[in-house]
Parts: structure tokens; sequence; C-alpha cells
């Protein structure tokens, strides 16, 4: 990270999950810089994406919106700070409402307001892609940041369920 990333960024430990997909990197950046892709796999297990709309480039965003079996939709979006093509992305990822406004977590009040995120590709060995997915709370008071540090697991199963959506995807995309 340099340092003005470290300057804005937590100094409490990041969530770290990395995984390797049986996919070439292009085609897994473009699973995630794609919003017409992003909209086949992103999200929860249990949720559909209804709105994917992207802007890809530094002071771009990402909004989206997901819909629960139940009929809730959660809004969310990234505003990106760096984009490496197929190497790597950085961006603030908050919870939004229907029009991009950034608005605390529909469950969790304590939850942090922004999370400072950098995502990494990397080639592996066989033509797989190595992702990795940083988080920190950014500026986030004392309370928030207990919650997202005390969170790390609940976050890994998250995340899990989306990556297993991902694999799903790019095992069809590949055919």
């Amino acid at each position: 990270m340099s340092q003005s990333q470290t300057n804005t960024a937590s100094t409490s430990p990041d969530f770290v999950l990395t995984r390797v997909f049986d996919a070439p990197r292009e085609l897994v950046w473009r699973a995630f810089t794609e919003p017409e892709r992003m909209k086949e796999w992103w999200g929860p297990k249990e949720f559909s994406v209804v709105k994917s709309q992207m802007d890809l480039r530094p002071g771009g965003t990402y909004h989206y919106g997901m819909k629960a079996k139940s009929g809730a939709v959660m809004w969310g979006k990234m505003v990106f700070r760096e984009i490496v093509p197929q190497q790597r992305i950085v961006f603030i990822n908050s919870f939004s409402d229907e029009a991009g406004g950034t608005t605390r977590h529909p469950g969790h009040e304590k939850w942090p307001l922004e999370m400072f995120s950098i995502f990494t590709f990397e080639d592996a060995p066989g033509g797989k892609t190595k992702v990795t997915i940083r988080w920190q709370a950014h500026n986030a008071s004392a309370e928030e940041q207990n919650m997202f540090d005390t969170s790390h697991d609940s976050m890994n199963q998250g995340w899990g369920g989306s990556l297993e959506r991902l694999v799903a995807y790019l095992a069809k995309a590949q055919k």
C-alpha cells in the first residue's frame, strides 16, 4: 500500500480474503469490471442484482441494487480511486439509497459508513487467477471499528457465498 493510502485507511488488521479461480485473469477482471457480468454473480447467494451501473474510472462509481427473496432491495456503491487494468481496483465501498446517496447498513447501525477496499488480480499456475480482497473500515468511530473487527467471520461467510456464485459464473462463461 502506498503511503498516501495508508494515511486514509484504518490501522487495524484488514479483512483479507484470497481465492484462486479456474479462469484466466482477463475473464476474472471482466467479471469484476463489466456491469452486465457483475449482475450475474455479485452479492450473497439468496440475492439477485436488479441494478448494475458502472463508470469504471478514478472518481467514477459502481451503483448496484440487490433484491432478496423477501423482495427487499439493498443498495450499494463503490467510488473508484485507482484502476490498474487486470491488476488492481481501489475504491471506497458503502451502502447507498436508490439514488446513490451514502447510507448506513440497513441492518447494523454500528457498521462503518465506508469501507476502504483493494482488489488485486494475479496470474496463478495453470492459467488460473488469484484474487485478493482487502477491506478496512474507513473513517470509522471506535464503535464502528469494533463492529468491523468482530465481524470478520460473518464477512468471510458473506464473501464466500458471493465468490461461489462467481465460480459458477466463470465456469459458464468459459463454455
